[in-house]
């Protein structure tokens, strides 16, 4: 990137920058600026955590922002409903520090914004930034095929049905039915609702299962324990 925001106290500021690569840099490049005392009414609250448009399944989350010069107290404001009904909202909280815990119960998305006061004036509103709580997990994924107790030949392609809020898979391959894996890298995590197997031998039965994991990191159940036998 080459754009830096941050919040700094009146005073007399140099900043330099070089440009790196694998191997090399550059020489730096400085410059000199002035920042003034003003009022704080003009003036914005840089956000920084959580970061916008993170996605979690933790439900206590640390919302911080960096402090305003002149400022005392600030004003954090959470809502589900793009803040239209102040008297409404989620969270409406007046602090002394830039750090609040907020423990989320329900799958929403949810926006924040904060803004600096003392006791004479108050800044304006941050930009707002957005954080999704989901703790959903997937649906328990269909497995396609092979069906149970199938003969098949190598390689055994292995599929299931997609599932709908899934962003990868988890297929797990047992030497038997009490779940002992199928060698060490088992299970292994996909994308593809498929894979090939290419291991076994002929008249060996391996046993098999799938579970799917969203984007938030929520973990859905196992699928049913099919088997297969190599042919």
């Amino acid at each position: 990137t080459n754009k830096f925001n941050y919040t700094l106290e009146p005073g007399t500021y140099e900043w330099r920058v070089r440009a790196e690569n694998g191997s090399s840099e550059t020489a730096y490049t400085k410059s000199t600026f002035f920042i003034h005392a003003s009022a704080i009414t003009d003036q914005k609250i840089q956000l920084q955590l959580p970061s916008n448009n993170t996605l979690t399944n933790q439900s206590s989350n640390i919302f911080t922002w960096l402090k305003l010069f002149g400022a005392d107290k600030y004003n954090l404001q959470i809502d589900t409903n793009n803040f239209v009904d102040e008297n409404k909202l989620f969270l409406n909280e007046t602090l002394a520090e830039q750090e609040f815990t907020v423990n989320f119960e329900r799958d929403k998305l949810y926006k924040w914004r904060v803004k600096a006061k003392n006791d004479a004036e108050e800044s304006k509103w941050s930009n707002v930034q957005q954080i999704t709580f989901d703790r959903t997990p997937p649906a328990i994924v269909v497995l396609a095929s092979p069906s149970n107790n199938e003969l098949s030949a190598k390689p055994v392609t292995l599929r299931w049905n997609a599932t709908a809020t899934a962003a990868k898979y988890q297929l797990y391959l047992y030497k038997t039915e009490s779940r002992v894996p199928y060698g060490t890298k088992f299970p292994v995590t996909l994308t593809a609702t498929s894979y090939s197997f290419t291991e076994g031998n002929s008249a060996e039965k391996i046993y098999w299962e799938v579970r799917a994991i969203d984007e938030a990191g929520n973990i859905g159940q196992y699928s049913e324990l099919r088997n297969f036998v190599i042919q």
